[in-house]
């Protein structure tokens, strides 16, 4: 499926409130429309109405009765019926600024001239010339006074169709703004939802700064198309589309040519949509890599500063920023091409024919053309080309949010797994790996052949070189990751059997580098699970000894925490993240090296909060330092993927291999650093 239609599938999910306005924004064009009718109206048959036949009729107490010469006249149009006439028609024939006053009907057809009170009419098959009285502009007002009140009523007309169309305006603009931001905001939800299905090997993979700006940039620029293309460029389409009927009305072949100027707008469209995807492509992948560039400097800016990196740090970032602004300057030379420019051409082509066909049509001697005509033609080419500047105007947006629609719909297209949380009963822990191989490119294996067996309530440490696969174990059994071979149960069920988020259920881990939330220490330890009440929260703070440095905060249990909790000492992190794990209660509990960045004053305290946390459940401890795991019931050392050993720390001792090698050089570093 196409972009585009996407984007329009998503604005049919709010038809209802989209239908509504559209239909609010047909009747104000409408109404709004009416104004150039009226006018002619006023002109032709109000303004210049009393240019005509004027028959004599008897005395009446009648608006439309004139006095002129003792005698009463009235419009031969608005006579109502013939008991009336009691005389001749007379006529009003307009040469220039004056008015004569013929005591005959003559043609309103042709060309004419006066001279000396002689008027002449020149038509194609005829010359006529009769004698006319000028009229004074006091002789001529009361011909002109009974237009008065109808031109007073079609004006009031106007103004009350003007504030009937700014009403239905109003909601018009308000119904598809709202469908707008409601098709953005549900596009929004399901993205970042998406994102919680998709696996972890995509976000190892992309910086965070490009997944942001897709999730805020990207779709932001599909709000302003949305908005636009319902607020601007659908009320355009209608409003032309209103022009149009109304030139038909008053001109056929007129507004045929007008027709001319459509395809030559979806022509160019065409032509910007080719060179604009190109640019806006570069222009949004740029925006992206600008924001993961920006992410990665301040989250490493201690790094940059401490190694002297501004320079080249300021010289990568202008590398994009010049990419972005020569990509940006191309796009704004097409959209200067195409806004005032186009739209002057197009204008100015439309009244060389406006002009050419009205000037033909003159020639000939039978025709008489309106005032009011060309005044209602003249008014509506302007209102044409208003709607035609709006939809050339919005070009731009519309092909940039085209673009990040693609962006979106490619992040939303990534395969990712249903998030199934429906409860699993509380397993006891018994882990096995049968045969495991694991790669994380499908090539290159971490894991080889690797199996071994847990028992609930065991504690399993793994130790080995950097790359011999301790931490691809913990993925693979939180199911970060799924092995290629084998199979990984737990109390006999096969992970696979269950959700990601149903192994995961009962199941906690502390990372090397514990992480805080934004919010509260109590947060941070609930992590807003109704579940977990606050006295909970405290008693694990209390059990791990993290109320020791809590009690002495100001707001305590409630003290604000920034993100990534840099306010708190590294140990006081890896306190709450105990606390965090312990609320939680899990079966099984995975520590990815918690001691290996903490200070020996801090790592008593720290392993006292270990004995409490590993108490009652199966432990897989990732060791840096072995001191830390000698009441480890299993040890596996690892080696490139496979178990090289495997016992408790006192078997490992006696057997002398890598183990034993190991805890000599821990030993004797620190024997070094004692006498040092």
């Amino acid at each position: 499926m196409t972009t585009e239609r996407r984007l329009f599938s998503y604005a049919l999910r709010f038809k209802k409130g989209i239908i509504i306005g559209l239909i609010c924004l047909v009747i104000a064009v409408s109404l709004e429309l009416a104004g150039p009718l009226i006018a002619k109206k006023v002109i032709d048959d109000h303004i210049l109405g009393v240019e005509g036949n004027w028959q004599q009729v008897i005395l009446k107490d009648d608006t439309d009765t004139v006095e002129y010469e003792d005698k009463f006249y009235k419009r031969a149009d608005r006579l109502e019926n013939e008991d009336e006439v009691v005389g001749d028609t007379a006529t009003i024939i307009g040469i220039g600024s004056t008015y004569y006053f013929v005591h005959e009907e003559v043609p309103l057809q042709g060309k004419r001239s006066v001279d000396e009170g002689t008027i002449t009419i020149t038509t194609s098959t005829e010359k006529i010339e009769v004698t006319g009285e000028k009229l004074s502009l006091s002789e001529i007002y009361p011909f002109f006074k009974p237009e008065r009140k109808p031109i007073l009523l079609l004006l009031c007309l106007y103004m009350i169709l003007l504030i009937i169309a700014g009403f239905f305006q109003f909601y018009q603009t308000f119904l598809l703004q709202q469908a707008s931001n409601k098709i953005v905001k549900q596009m929004r939800n399901d993205l970042f939802a998406h994102t919680q299905r998709i696996p972890i090997n995509y976000y190892v993979d992309q910086p965070a700064g490009k997944i942001v700006a897709r999730i805020t940039n990207d779709t932001e620029a599909i709000r302003d198309l949305y908005e636009r293309v319902l607020s601007i460029v659908v009320t355009s389409v209608i409003y032309m589309a209103g022009i149009f009927v109304a030139l038909f009305i008053l001109d056929v072949k007129l507004a045929a040519l007008c027709l001319l100027i459509i395809p030559l707008i979806i022509g160019w469209m065409k032509v910007y949509k080719y060179f604009g995807t190109k640019y806006n492509t570069v222009i949004r992948s740029t925006i992206s890599e600008i924001n993961g560039n920006i992410n990665e400097a301040i989250q490493g800016m201690p790094i940059i500063q401490a190694f002297r990196r501004e320079k080249k740090t300021k010289e990568d970032f202008e590398v994009l920023n010049e990419r972005h602004f020569t990509y940006q300057r191309k796009l704004v030379k097409l959209s200067a091409l195409t806004s005032y420019n186009l739209v002057t051409v197009f204008r100015n082509l439309a009244f060389v024919a406006f002009i050419w066909y009205f000037g033909s049509f003159s020639l000939e001697p039978t025709s008489v053309i309106s005032i009011g005509l060309l005044y209602a033609f003249v008014d509506y080419l302007n209102r044409f080309f208003e709607p035609v500047t709006d939809i050339v105007n919005q070009l731009p947006l519309i092909e940039q949010a085209r673009v990040a629609g693609n962006r979106v719909f490619e992040l939303m297209d990534y395969d990712g797994e249903e998030v199934m949380d429906d409860q699993v009963k509380r397993y006891r822990g018994n882990v096995e790996f049968d045969h495991v191989s694991f790669a994380y490119n499908d090539d290159d294996y971490i894991l080889k052949d690797l199996s071994f067996k847990i028992k609930a309530g065991q504690t399993a440490a793994f130790v080995g070189h950097t790359g011999s696969g301790k931490s691809s174990i913990m993925n693979l059994l939180f199911r970060f990751y799924d092995p290629q071979k084998g199979k990984i149960t737990i109390d006999g069920i096969s992970t696979k059997e269950w959700s990601r988020q149903q192994v995961r259920s009962h199941m906690g881990i502390v990372l090397q580098d514990p992480f805080l939330f934004s919010g509260t220490i109590l947060s941070n330890v609930t992590m807003n699970d109704p579940n977990i009440t606050t006295d909970a929260a405290i008693q694990a703070l209390k059990a791990v000894g993290a109320d020791r440095f809590i009690e002495k905060l100001p707001r305590k249990y409630e003290e604000k925490v920034t993100e990534g909790g840099t306010t708190f000492s590294l140990g006081e992190r890896q306190l709450i993240s105990f606390a965090r794990a312990l609320a939680f209660d899990p079966a099984i509990l995975i520590l990815d090296e918690a001691t290996a960045n903490i200070d020996t004053e801090t790592e008593t305290m720290i392993q006292e909060a270990l004995e409490v946390l590993k108490s009652g459940r199966t432990t897989l401890v990732i060791a840096h330092r072995l001191s830390t795991i000698q009441q480890a019931d299993t040890i596996f050392v690892l080696d490139r993927g496979t178990i090289k050993e495997h016992g408790n720390h006192e078997q490992l001792m006696i057997e002398q291999g890598y183990y034993y090698q190991m805890y000599q050089m821990q030993q004797g570093n620190k024997a070094k650093s004692v006498v040092s």
